[in-house]
């Protein structure tokens, strides 16, 4: 694993290692000079507001550096929670020291490992929204960021297209914040190499990279324009992008979720929230059919009790023609702050490794 620069705390993936190196699905593009220094010299790209190359393009205004989390705020919260008590992981060393379940998992692992280092031909983009707020939409997003950056070689973005004071940089473990979704739409063109790209970017572990929407500020405004500008320049530079978005009826969720090869809708796992979730299904029925198909609800489990038949309501779910999965309740998840993959619950650890493979394996349907 990459250790992390020390403006941005490394939050270490527990995932399995491959047991392949995954192809590089840019040679092409990673070949050039500029791009290969990139890969080989974080120290390089750490400067937010410095990109390397300016030559060919008209310098903006560089906005000021703010902190994710205000340093008051920040002495207030308490030292990370591992996912599940010692006597929980403790059961389950002992199952798998006397039963065969340890060959399956190591085998599942190793399939799910091998679909998600497939190549692509170009980026996929895979977008992330909710009905309401609360159902862990930036959760996910972050997750399923953090594994696709562990398991492929080829850049990974994750951006943040919800401006009204979103949580992803703060659950990437994010410490500062510069430029934004709606600076770099005025500023990306299309003969900037990989290099001058991620000047405005924040740099997260595993070769990837973070896109805020803003820097915490009430009022912030991202337009459908500058999503599309922003988006169409820089799918060529990752191999993924995941796109945490506003929730849905926004324009801008609209768009990303009709632009994306594949979508993640988050729902709470409560009466409630597959009421309202059930609802946007069966208006994705009436879209075109790939739409449907190529989406993926996500039963987040909030309390370690949810009161609901969650297996019952996958079923409902699933029956418009959408893949289903569930995030079981995780201490260290519900706790907020920066995700340290090493400290989820092995379940959690699994359901989010075969999310980001399911919905990966859609977006290589949709070109």
């Amino acid at each position: 694993m990459a250790q992390p620069t020390p403006a941005h705390p490394q939050p270490t993936p527990a995932h399995p290692q491959p047991t392949q190196p995954a192809q590089h699905a840019y040679a092409q593009h990673q070949a050039a000079p500029a791009t290969r220094t990139t890969a080989a010299a974080p120290a390089t790209r750490t400067t937010a507001a410095t990109p390397a190359t300016r030559t060919t393009h008209a310098t903006p205004t560089t906005p000021d550096s703010r902190p994710v989390v205000d340093k008051g705020l920040a002495a207030a919260g308490r030292k990370p929670r591992h996912g599940e008590g010692f006597a929980t992981r403790a059961a389950r060393v002992l199952r798998r020291t006397v039963s065969s379940s340890a060959a399956r998992e190591v085998a599942e692992t190793t399939r799910t490992a091998e679909t998600l280092q497939q190549p692509v031909t170009t980026g996929r983009q895979i977008a992330v929204t909710s009905i309401r707020g609360g159902a862990g939409k930036s959760t996910v997003a972050a997750l399923l960021g953090l594994t696709y950056a562990h398991y492929r070689q080829d850049p990974v973005l994750l951006v943040e297209a919800d401006p009204a004071l979103g949580s992803l940089p703060l659950r990437l473990g994010a410490e500062t914040l510069r430029w934004t979704t709606g600076d770099v739409a005025g500023i990306v063109e299309p003969q900037m190499s990989l290099l001058d790209i991620t000047g405005y970017l924040v740099q997260l572990p595993d070769n990837a990279w973070l896109l805020p929407g803003s820097q915490g500020q009430i009022g912030a405004m991202l337009d459908t324009r500058a999503y599309e500008r922003v988006m169409v320049a820089l799918r060529r530079y990752f191999g993924v992008t995941v796109v945490d978005c506003e929730t849905l009826p926004a324009e801008v969720a609209r768009v990303a979720l009709s632009a994306a090869q594949a979508r993640v809708l988050t729902a709470p796992a409560t009466l409630e929230g597959i009421t309202s979730t059930y609802a946007v299904l069966q208006w994705m029925q009436g879209l075109p059919r790939h739409v449907i198909a190529g989406t993926v609800v996500v039963l987040t489990e909030l309390v370690p009790h949810t009161g609901l038949d969650v297996g019952k309501a996958a079923e409902k779910l699933a029956s418009t023609g959408a893949s289903v999965q569930v995030l079981p309740y995780d201490r260290h998840l519900a706790a907020g702050g920066p995700i340290r993959t090493e400290l989820l619950a092995q379940p959690t650890r699994q359901a989010a490794t075969r999310l980001a493979a399911d919905v990966f394996h859609l977006s290589q349907k949709r070109h």
